[in-house]
């Protein structure tokens, strides 16, 4: 039996990096997205096939694909996991950073799975997708991330029905609070913006608590990463797999609780 081959995209840490270490523990070869050549060393060093990866340049997608058709000549799985969160008020955002936004987390990964669709179709493969929680509860400061996050929700449950008479499958993820440097980043691209002369600028540390929000309580991505293999190997594969603090119980807060007294907590939380 020929080696199963996944293409994981975003592997430098966090869940990009466990969902590596995991398929690769379970025997894949798994071809791992990174943004930066000084990321490749250690998943080189684990078993992986690094490559460089730029989520905004979707153009270079097909060549990928043709890349490990010429060298596995097949693929099992495809994870878009890449993704970026920015942060801030949504009239404060550039409108070259509301692009980025959507062009990572919401374009890409459809065109990711547009070049992949040949190779996937021949495995009878299975496309997961990475989305979150905040995709149902939208808070104040992360409009962007997570209108962006409510798209793979829609995109996913598309895919998932237009790609199953041609065999392939689609898993979406949606992870709660995961350890992982995501608030690191998003806390930086933050402060970047807040500017005294925003009319935000009071609320600058609602602002900072909603970047950081994604490590409150968070679950080790290894936890996440071995729920999204088991559920990869299923024959009956999930529509939905959720893993971390508060995946489960912030949908059910969205949908049960009156929109009046869910503002009213969010506004609190966030100091508005």
């Amino acid at each position: 039996m020929r080696t199963p081959v996944a293409l994981i995209t975003g592997c430098s840490s966090g869940i990009g990096l466990a969902l590596s270490q995991a398929f690769l523990k379970a025997g894949y070869r798994v071809w791992a997205g990174v943004r930066k050549e000084a990321d490749q060393a250690p998943l080189q060093a684990l078993g992986a096939r690094p490559f460089l990866l730029d989520m905004q340049k979707p153009e270079d997608f097909p060549a990928l694909a043709e890349r490990v058709a010429t060298f596995e000549g097949r693929l099992d799985v495809l994870i878009n996991n890449a993704g970026i969160g920015v942060m801030g008020p949504l009239l404060d955002l550039p409108h070259e950073r509301l692009q980025q936004q959507f062009l990572v987390n919401c374009v890409a990964p459809v065109q990711l799975a547009r070049a992949c669709l040949p190779l996937l179709r021949q495995s009878q493969g299975l496309v997961i997708n990475i989305g979150s929680v905040s995709g149902y509860l939208t808070t104040p400061f992360a409009g962007a991330y997570c209108a962006s996050k409510a798209a793979v929700h829609a995109l996913s449950d598309a895919l998932r029905l237009e790609l199953a008479p041609l065999g392939v499958r689609v898993l979406e993820v949606q992870p709660g609070a995961i350890a992982s440097d995501f608030g690191a980043s998003s806390s930086q691209g933050a402060e970047q913006l807040i500017s005294e002369q925003s009319p935000w600028w009071p609320f600058r540390d609602g602002i900072r608590a909603r970047a950081n929000a994604s490590q409150d309580k968070p679950t080790p991505a290894a936890v996440l990463a071995q729920r999204v293999l088991r559920a990869s190997q299923r024959s009956d594969t999930p529509a939905i797999v959720r893993a971390g603090y508060g995946s489960r119980s912030l949908p059910l807060l969205a949908q049960w609780l009156p929109r009046r007294v869910l503002d009213a907590l969010l506004r609190r939380r966030f100091g508005l």
